[in-house]
């Protein structure tokens, strides 16, 4: 078995029996896509929302827009079926001690709602997710038992989810 770490706005697939980890989620979304027929999966660590108008993106997996799209065309890639893709998510912290009530400084609530919505748009449904609050994350992904062990230090917690 392989663990594959995933660093802020990177990707990577693998296979069972391989991990996919990713750690520091504050504001930031570790979203993963699994096929568990196929016994593939992909995690992508995203950074913000939505990728600048009119410019040419060089990384994609910086933004929530951008990665999911290229997250499921590499899944495909890798021997992944779409109709039995399903998503699990973890992070969008609100990481800043400001108001819940500002939703510009709110990159991680943001963040969850383009990832809602675009696995909303690419019908892929969501399996489960460990998001918001104000305490940053780490995340690993078991391709063989399709669990997602979610740890966070404040509170200190460890959850399969």
């Amino acid at each position: 078995m392989k663990e594959l770490t995933i660093g802020i706005a990177e990707q990577k697939i693998a296979k069972s029996p391989d991990k996919l980890i990713t750690l520091g989620l504050g504001s930031c979304v570790g979203l993963v896509l699994y096929d568990e027929i196929n016994k593939v999966a992909g995690m992508v660590h995203i950074m913000l929302p939505t990728a600048p108008k009119g410019t040419n993106i060089t990384n994609k997996h910086k933004f929530a827009d951008t990665a999911i799209i290229e997250l499921i065309r590499q899944m495909l890639l890798s021997g992944a079926r779409r109709n039995k893709m399903s998503a699990k998510l973890a992070g969008g912290a609100h990481m800043f001690n400001l108001s819940y009530k500002n939703d510009v400084i709110n990159v991680g609530q943001r963040n969850v709602e383009m990832c809602r919505k675009m696995l909303h748009e690419s019908a892929i449904a969501i399996a489960s997710e460990d998001t918001g609050g104000t305490f940053g994350r780490s995340i690993a992904f078991c391709c063989k038992s399709n669990l997602l062990q979610v740890r966070t230090i404040s509170p200190n917690s460890i959850r399969l989810i």
